[in-house]
């Protein structure tokens, strides 16, 4: 089954609840499907981390940790899908994002450098971050949808696997 797989990959949550830095979080975690997997938790957390991870702010794991305590999706499961965006991936991730806002938004993409003063300071919001938004949610929300049902199918389609193999192992006498 999928879960015997993630099992493998995830730390003992009940351990590291244990730990007198972390015990806080013993009472915010009366939702089940925080620390338990199964299909509709893990997709969630899939969906809750790739959508994180295209939020052009360095709190992406404050705001993904808040979102699966709201949705109820599984919490680890949230925080490592973040990584998609790291120091390697965010540079194309959010030129292209910037990109396609710039497109969805009929204004020229920018061209820019850096320079510490208060022009670009002014010009950062209207021809850079805009764009980087628009785009950014456009695409953490479509990538974060198709995370969510991929996982749901292959969640399914593992399961049913299992069954089949079950079945035929039944009417085999064991054999497959």
């Amino acid at each position: 089954m999928p879960r015997k797989i993630i099992h493998r990959f995830l730390p003992d949550i009940g351990k590291l609840l244990q730990r007198p830095s972390l015990r806080w979080i013993n009472s915010l975690t009366h939702d089940p499907n925080l620390l338990h997997l199964n299909r509709h938790s893990v997709s969630l957390g899939v969906f809750v981390g790739i959508f994180c991870a295209f939020i052009p702010l360095p709190i992406q794991t404050l705001i993904a940790a808040a979102m699966c305590f709201w949705l109820g999706a599984n919490l680890p499961i949230g925080l490592m899908t973040i990584w998609i965006s790291n120091p390697l991936t965010i540079p194309p991730m959010f030129y292209l994002t910037h990109q396609l806002g710039s497109f969805l938004l009929g204004s020229e993409p920018v061209n820019f450098t850096v320079t510490m003063s208060w022009e670009w300071f002014s010009n950062l919001g209207s021809g850079i971050l805009l764009p980087l938004i628009a785009g950014s949610l456009l695409s953490g929300i479509i990538l974060a949808s198709i995370g969510y049902f991929f996982i749901l199918y292959l969640w399914r389609w593992k399961v049913v696997k299992n069954w089949e193999i079950r079945k035929d192992q039944r009417h085999n006498g064991g054999k497959v």
